[in-house]
């Protein structure tokens, strides 16, 4: 068992890499230059990720199938919490309002979407991954909440600009509360299939999307500027502090096999890529963010094989 999720887990990180670094080329080669990239990250932003997110909301959720589904979206709020809190303590290692933003940005936001997906279905037999995916889908409910508002204004806040509460509304926070809205009142049942199946197709884009912005944002800086300090320190914190602090809490509390592994994965996986789309998308200078994702999958490939691993083996002996 561990072997085998220590393969599935470092190919599914490699596999991301590899689309970023496809990114990477494109930009490096001069196929997509500066613009071309903001209209992929622009893209993103406001047309495929809202579309993947109405899509699966409409298709998949009840909230009298699932009573106790705001469990979930306040479980992901602790996460993206406990994140920022451990980022805090070390912010005094950090140089600069900028650096410390995004050095804080890359601590509390994980990849919480799409890696988590290919584990579930690479990692668990189907009595398993079926629940599992639900719960998942539930907890990114208050995910994309948070990032996508919080997340947003923590990476884009100027105290020299005056503060809009409708910038904490953007296009992907706006698509889950229109979708909630729809669901409660049974407007989703009059959404017709032929209409949810091409702007699902739409919203599966987003993936790739994302990635080719990471990877093209990564050729556009100089690695020899890179803060190696800051830099270091957030994978540290993110892709082994806080899956050990993770690992730990579950096990004192005794939680479920299933929600125990939900805030392990969460914990574990690299930072969240979305956190360059939000860079290059509101036009601030990416001074940490890009190698911060790289390098955080990059150190993915081992840690996260390791403390899922671990936990497996540990439900095995139990």
């Amino acid at each position: 068992m561990f072997s085998q999720s220590v393969i599935t887990t470092g190919l599914a990180v490699i596999q991301i890499i590899v689309l970023a670094a496809i990114g990477y080329f494109l930009v490096k080669q001069r196929i997509l230059d500066g613009v071309g990239l903001d209209t992929l990250s622009r893209m993103t932003v406001e047309v495929t990720l809202p579309l993947l997110i109405f899509c699966q909301l409409i298709k998949d959720f009840s909230f009298d199938k699932y009573a106790n589904w705001w469990i979930f979206p306040l479980l992901s709020i602790a996460v993206t919490l406990i994140g920022l809190v451990i980022g805090l303590f070390f912010l005094k290692f950090i140089h600069g309002v900028e650096h410390q933003k995004q050095f804080l940005g890359l601590v509390a936001f994980q990849n919480s979407g799409y890696l988590p997906l290919a584990l579930i279905a690479s990692l668990l037999p189907k009595d398993k991954a079926e629940p599992m995916l639900i719960y998942l889908f539930l907890f990114l409910l208050g995910f994309n909440l948070v990032i996508w508002s919080f997340g947003v204004y923590l990476l884009t806040y100027n105290k020299m600009q005056k503060f809009e509460l409708g910038s904490l509304f953007s296009p992907p926070v706006v698509a889950t509360l229109l979708s909630l809205v729809m669901i409660f009142f049974g407007l989703n049942k009059f959404v017709p299939g032929f209409l949810i199946k091409p702007l699902g197709m739409v919203g599966e884009c987003t993936v790739p999307l994302s990635m080719l912005v990471v990877g093209g944002s990564l050729a556009q800086i100089s690695l020899r500027a890179v803060d190696k300090k800051a830099v270091f320190l957030a994978v540290l914190l993110k892709m082994f502090v806080l899956p050990a602090l993770g690992f730990l809490l579950v096990i004192r509390l005794g939680l479920p096999e299933l929600i125990g592994l939900l805030i392990i994965m969460q914990l574990a996986v690299p930072s969240a890529t979305n956190l360059s789309v939000i860079i290059r998308h509101y036009k601030k200078e990416d001074l940490l963010v890009s190698q911060g994702i790289l390098f955080s999958h990059i150190a993915g490939i081992i840690s996260l094989p390791f403390f899922l691993s671990l936990y497996f083996t540990l439900n095995m002996v139990k």
